[in-house]
């Protein structure tokens, strides 16, 4: 019984001890991971971007006419708009946002520990508080990035300026607004983000440990292979995407119109929303929500499986060490 009981802790564990974690390899490989799942998904980006912020009367209003539009006029560069700037700052946001996450993960499963909860909502828990603190930490790199990176997607389509690339913006935006026109929308990135950062992890580590739950139901007799573990971790990954993007989708909107177009046409959050709700209702407010519920749940399962590859062979050890041959165990 006491082997059983371990066992089903340890269904979907995916906690990495932090002092035995490999930094080397988390840090430089995942880099380099990460790096090539931004540029296989960097064009669902620029498609969404450009969906939130058309005008009312854009000839653009779908996914698919985004995309032909940027292929007609621009070619494949067009679905990479902003990338430089993107990936420049992409590397630092990504090792705060990692260190973030684990370190306080890790303190938030010893607060909850005592509590007692069942292990699907303590997982939540710590991994929703980690999410959380971690997005808190990134959005001081991210906003920049946000704010330059989506001027560039959307520079010439439907009446907005144009740029000789990221520096230009970065000009234009400190002679208008000074240094805070860098960081315009910093508060509604931190209520978009730091939610559905909180709401992603959560949601993929309860879902994950419900989903072991229903594939083993306790009658395991010997460890997953690599195969059954990644795709469990795929599957909590595409759960979570798909949570957090109808969820905060809406604030995505808001906070993406305001950086786009604050400085330009002197709007505030308040004047974002009753333009949306004048122009189109309240449906206004989910723009782009399939393109965002494709990245979200595709960014989701390639970065979660980068990510759990990055901690792969302390996971595999640890799932494996819950399993104990039959006649060693205690009934």
């Amino acid at each position: 019984m006491a082997a059983s009981n371990a066992r089903t802790q340890s269904f979907g564990q995916t906690e990495i001890n932090w002092d035995k974690l490999d930094k080397t390899k988390f840090y430089v490989v995942g880099a380099g991971l990460f790096t090539g799942v931004t540029v296989a998904l960097y064009p669902v980006s620029v498609v969404k971007t450009r969906l939130q912020v058309a005008s009312k009367d854009a000839a653009e209003r779908n996914a698919f006419s985004v995309i032909r539009g940027l292929l007609r006029t621009d070619g494949i560069p067009g679905l990479y708009k902003g990338f430089g700037t993107v990936i420049t700052g992409a590397v630092p946001a990504r090792i705060i946002f990692l260190t973030a996450l684990e370190t306080t993960k890790v303190a938030a499963f010893k607060m909850v520990e005592p509590l007692k909860l069942s292990e699907p909502t303590q997982a939540a828990v710590a991994n929703g508080l980690g999410g959380m603190t971690a997005s808190l930490f990134s959005q001081a790199v991210f906003v920049p990035i946000d704010v330059v990176s989506q001027k560039l997607m959307v520079q010439g389509y439907s009446g907005h300026a144009k740029y000789n690339g990221g520096l230009d913006v970065v000009r234009k935006v400190l002679r208008t607004d000074g240094i805070w026109g860098l960081y315009r929308g910093f508060g509604l990135s931190v209520m978009t983000y730091s939610p559905s950062s909180a709401v992603w992890w959560a949601s993929y580590g309860s879902s994950q440990r419900f989903i072991w739950r229903i594939l083993d139901n306790g009658n395991s007799e010997k460890a997953p292979g690599e195969g059954k573990i990644m795709l469990v971790q795929a599957a909590g990954g595409i759960i979570a995407g798909a949570t957090a993007s109808c969820i905060t989708t809406p604030l995505d909107t808001i906070k993406t119109r305001l950086q786009v177009m604050g400085h330009e046409r002197g709007h505030n959050a308040r004047q974002v929303i009753k333009s949306l709700i004048k122009d189109e209702g309240w449906k206004g407010f989910y723009r782009g929500l399939g393109p965002r519920f494709f990245s979200m749940s595709a960014w989701g399962t390639s970065m979660i499986l980068t990510y759990e590859y990055l901690s792969m062979d302390y996971n595999i050890h640890f799932l494996r060490s819950a399993y104990v041959p039959k006649n060693d165990r205690f009934e």
